[in-house]
């Protein structure tokens, strides 16, 4: 776990480095026109500074793990490439990942994240929305101003990537908001993991099929990485719903039991409501869908979860998931010191205190 959480930091200053080599602190005329091209009139350089860098640059420095471009970045290696070639791209996977944090807590209505007011809450509504918008698109420049000596085939082909799985991370996005609406309570395990699939794999989808792309692996190899990191993904989100109710540490930087708030069904409530007596499910629904939720009942539904076994049932869950891709990712990785720090890379994100 330490070593994991080394390799981490050890990467995080390059990846924020590189972020802002494409994405600078301060907005100038040659930024600007690289950017967007120049401008027909004139740019106003104060607009775009004040409502795009500095939020962003203000939620970026906030922290974060980084595991999503790390994970591209040792897919790579471990596939025989030269990460150093191909340092650019992981600008993408983190970009995005942050922009659709930033309007799922503007969906959610939540106030805290990363331990500070959610940017919505600081700069506004109308900045924060389009600056997600923004982040959306910017980290493509990567691939449109700077083909990193591969050909077209390649670059159209991570074009492809991430086109598909922008379209499913916003289906993922579209079922989650769906069923916390108070339509999910018929939802089967297997409607949920494919949600989670979408909604938190598919980035790191994304960054495994770049980052063995780029190595020069063939597409079924691409899609069997893919496979492992969309279900660390999974596993992922399943540790994350864990600590939203149960934090180990101090650093976990939201409102605890702010899914409950929420009224999210998560693995855990699907669980409660299959294996639960009746006045267990009975009440867990009627707290979760309501409008407002006092500390008690939010507390109250925690208790629920588990007395069922549901934390335990949705732990082993994702240590089954992890333990289960693993296996086929295996059979394809030559062995390799990348190799190794892949596998307990996958096991720290889903045994981690935040």
């Amino acid at each position: 776990m330490e070593d994991v959480k080394k390799f981490l930091a050890e990467k995080k200053g390059m990846i924020d480095s590189t972020i802002e080599s494409y994405i600078p602190r301060e907005l100038d005329e040659k930024s600007i026109e690289w950017m967007l091209g120049k401008a027909k009139y004139k740019y106003n350089l104060e607009a775009p500074q004040k409502t795009i860098i500095e939020p962003m640059w203000e939620f970026l420095d906030r922290g974060g793990k980084r595991w999503r471009p790390a994970l591209l970045l040792l897919v790579n290696e471990a596939l025989g490439g030269e990460p150093e070639k191909i340092k650019d791209l992981v600008v993408i996977p983190e970009v995005i990942h942050n922009a659709t944090l930033m309007h799922d807590d503007i969906e959610d209505g939540s106030e805290m994240r990363r331990g500070k007011e959610c940017t919505y809450r600081i700069y506004g509504m109308d900045v924060a929305i389009n600056l997600g918008d923004v982040m959306f698109f910017l980290p493509y420049l990567v691939l449109l101003r700077n083909r990193m000596g591969f050909d077209e085939k390649t670059i159209k082909k991570a074009y492809d990537i991430c086109i598909q799985e922008m379209i499913n991370i916003c289906f993922g996005q579209a079922m989650d908001i769906y069923w916390h609406n108070g339509h999910g309570d018929d939802i089967t395990e297997e409607e949920y993991l494919q949600m989670c699939a979408y909604k938190t794999g598919t980035l790191a989808r994304l960054s495994a099929k770049l980052g063995a792309l780029f190595a020069g692996a063939d597409e079924k190899i691409v899609e069997k990485l893919g496979d492992l990191a969309e279900s660390i993904g999974v596993a992922f989100q399943i540790q994350d719903d864990i600590l939203n109710i149960l934090p180990r540490s101090q650093d976990w930087g939201k409102e605890v039991g702010d899914d409950i708030k929420e009224g999210k069904r998560s693995l855990m409530v699907i669980h409660t409501l299959r294996n639960g007596n009746d006045e267990d499910r009975r009440r867990i629904i009627e707290i979760l869908d309501k409008p407002e939720k006092t500390e008690e009942e939010i507390m109250e539904a925690i208790e629920i979860l588990k007395r069922n076994g549901s934390v335990d049932y949705a732990r082993e869950c994702a240590r089954r998931i992890v333990r289960e891709a693993w296996a086929e990712a295996d059979k394809i990785l030559p062995e390799s010191s990348a190799k190794r720090h892949l596998a307990a890379f996958a096991q720290y994100l889903i045994e981690r205190d935040v």
